[in-house]
């Protein structure tokens, strides 16, 4: 946000040549004070600014400046157009605003080295949205609510403050401190819904209850697993073990020796493989596969028959 800032500001300097801290102050919806500190930043990193007072007086750069070669080398130009991109791929029109007066500015024409969509494949643009909804209520300190389903398939209304958003094993969570459970908890985005920020602001708290969850996490009980997965599923062998972890057989299966965390996320994970997977350890594992596989066969058999 201030390096959007300082930027902004020496263009309009460029262009307007003169004005006042207030006038920037309510451009920016920033003190007064900030914008005498944003303008010592300037000073410090080489920008030619000075300020004079009495009635005319103001802001302003001196004569002839050329924002690329006074601080900028090639390499950094670069390097910040590129950043850019990579904010641009979130979809923030302010940054595509900067990222175009900037290239033009340095003279550059950046190749599009970076692209992401944070939705599903063939799903709507609704996921984009969401998380530029979660960015800018994480930026501006609202308090959001959504539909929360956990990992027993429990779904419950939440009030969170959102402190920030972290891609981990091919998947986006939200942390933040949950006021139903005055508690800092993480919530898997794609199992909200009904997603919104409220008109209610808070004030960043320090994150004290930040290490209990990483305690509850740290003591999550892990199972040493024996899998044999069959040549057709290789396409996932190689995204889901670890290199280490894994021997080809002779007929193009996968043997796969792993510690993986215990509970009712590894039987559906495992489930999920389908005929291609078949644990040969631990027996316990086995035998709640074997449970669950009869459980969805009941659903299937003929009723009364």
């Amino acid at each position: 946000m201030q390096l959007n800032r300082l930027f902004q500001i020496v263009y309009i300097l460029l262009d307007k040549k003169l004005t006042t801290a207030k006038e920037l102050a309510d451009r920016f919806e920033v003190s007064v004070r900030t914008i005498y500190r944003d303008i010592d930043i300037l000073s410090s990193a080489g920008v030619p600014i000075y300020t004079s007072q009495g009635k005319g007086g103001g802001i302003s750069l001196m004569d002839h400046f050329v924002l690329n070669k006074s601080i900028l080398s090639e390499a950094e130009q670069s390097e910040i157009l590129f950043a850019l991109q990579s904010l641009s791929a979130v979809q923030n029109p302010e940054t595509d605003k900067v990222l175009s007066k900037l290239s033009s500015l340095f003279q550059k024409t950046a190749g599009q080295w970076i692209e992401v969509d944070f939705s599903p494949w063939g799903s709507k643009k609704q996921k984009t949205e969401e998380f530029i909804l979660l960015k800018d209520a994480i930026l501006s300190n609202q308090i959001i609510e959504f539909q929360y389903c956990n990992a027993s398939g429990e779904t419950s209304s939440r009030r969170v403050e959102p402190v920030k958003l972290i891609y981990k094993v091919n998947a986006w969570y939200l942390q933040g401190i949950c006021l139903d459970k005055q508690e800092y908890r993480t919530f898997k985005i794609s199992r909200t819904s009904d997603l919104r920020a409220t008109q209610d602001h808070f004030v960043v708290r320090a994150m004290e209850n930040q290490g209990e969850e990483n305690e509850k996490a740290s003591s999550q009980q892990w199972i040493k697993v024996e899998l044999k997965i069959s040549p057709q599923g290789a396409y996932r062998v190689y995204d889901e073990f670890h290199e280490r972890d894994i021997v080809k057989q002779e007929d193009g299966s996968f043997t796969i020796a792993a510690s993986l965390p215990e509970g009712e996320w590894l039987l559906h994970h495992l489930l999920s493989f389908g005929a291609d997977l078949e644990v040969l350890a631990p027996q316990s594992l086995r035998c709640g596969m074997e449970e669950k596989l009869a459980k969805m066969m009941g659903h299937y058999k003929e009723k009364g028959g």
